[in-house]
C-alpha cells in the first residue's frame, strides 16, 4: 500500500489480490488504519458493476460463428486445454472468444489453487464500507473492462490462448506463488511474476495494465484537487514497476511512499 498526500488530500493505494485463501488476514496494521480513515472506497468496479459481470462475460464471450479449439491450439497448447477438459472443465470453448477462454482458465487455476473472490480484498472491503456507511465506486465498468480483452486484435488473443494453455498446469502453482508474495508485501517478485506473464505478448500489456495505469494515475491526480482521504484498491499487477500507478504519480510530481 502506497499513500500519495498533499496539505487536505490522502489517497491510499492499496495492490488487492481478487481472489484469497479463505480466513487470510489481511486488513490488518497500516491497512485497517486506512479503512477507518478513509472517507470513501474506489476499486476497479463498483459493487454494481461486479453483479453485473458475470452477464456481461456471457454476451461478450460467444463467438460469431463457432470455431474447434483443434483448429486453434496444437501441440502441447492443445494437450494442455485436453487435459483441463478430462479434468473437469466444460466451457463448450468452441463456442467461446479466445480472451474469454484465457480468462476462465485464469478463473480454474484460482480454484485449483483453493482461492475464492469470496475471500478476496475487494468483497472484504465493499463489506467493511458498506457497513460503515461510506461511498464505495469504480474506475471502469464491467463492459469496459471486458472490453480490453474483446478489443484485442486476434494475433493477440491467440497468443494469450496459446500460452494459457501451454502453462495451464503449472498455472494454479504460480497463482499461488504471486498470493503469497502479495502476503510477504515482496513488490520485487510481484513485479518479476507479472512482468513474465505479460511481457510476452506486448499489446495485451499495453491494454491491460499499461493503459490502465495510465488512466487511473490520471484520476489520483485529479482527485487530489479535492480534499478527503480515498482508499484507491486495485489490482497488485498496477503497482509495480516503472509504469505502476504508485510511479506514475510519482512521476506527476506527487509525494507518494510506500506504508505498508
Amino acid at each position: 500500500m502506497w499513500l500519495v498526500q498533499d496539505a487536505d488530500t490522502r489517497i491510499y493505494i492499496l495492490g488487492t489480490m481478487h481472489a484469497l485463501p479463505p480466513r487470510t488476514e489481511w486488513a490488518t496494521g497500516p491497512v485497517a488504519d486506512a479503512i477507518a480513515a478513509a472517507d470513501e472506497l474506489v476499486m476497479e468496479l463498483s459493487p454494481a458493476e461486479v453483479e453485473k459481470a458475470g452477464d456481461e462475460f456471457k454476451q461478450l464471450a460467444r463467438r460469431s460463428a463457432p470455431l474447434a479449439i483443434a483448429d486453434r491450439l496444437s501441440g502441447q497448447p492443445l494437450a494442455g486445454y485436453r487435459a483441463l477438459e478430462d479434468r473437469g472443465a466444460r466451457w463448450d470453448g468452441d463456442k467461446l472468444d479466445d480472451w474469454a477462454l484465457v480468462i476462465l482458465m485464469g478463473q480454474h487455476a484460482a480454484r485449483k489453487a483453493e482461492l475464492s473472490t469470496a475471500d478476496g480484498v475487494e468483497t472484504g472491503l465493499t463489506r467493511k464500507f458498506k457497513a460503515a456507511g461510506k461511498p464505495v465506486a469504480g474506475l471502469e465498468t464491467a463492459q469496459g473492462q471486458l472490453m480490453l480483452f474483446e478489443t484485442l486484435d486476434d494475433a493477440t488473443q491467440r497468443a494469450l490462448l496459446v500460452r494459457a494453455a501451454a502453462g495451464a498446469d503449472k498455472a494454479p502453482a504460480e497463482v499461488a506463488n504471486m498470493t503469497a508474495a502479495w502476503r510477504r508485501g515482496d513488490v520485487a517478485a510481484l513485479e518479476r511474476i507479472v512482468n513474465e506473464d505479460v511481457d510476452a505478448v506486448p499489446a495485451a500489456r499495453k491494454a491491460l495494465i499499461a493503459d490502465r495505469n495510465r488512466r487511473w494515475s490520471a484520476w489520483a491526480a485529479r482527485r487530489m484537487d479535492r480534499p478527503g482521504t480515498v482508499l484507491m484498491a486495485v489490482g497488485a499487477g498496477h503497482m509495480v514497476g516503472d509504469d505502476g500507478v504508485p510511479a506514475l504519480l510519482a512521476a506527476k510530481g506527487f509525494e507518494v511512499r510506500r506504508v505498508q
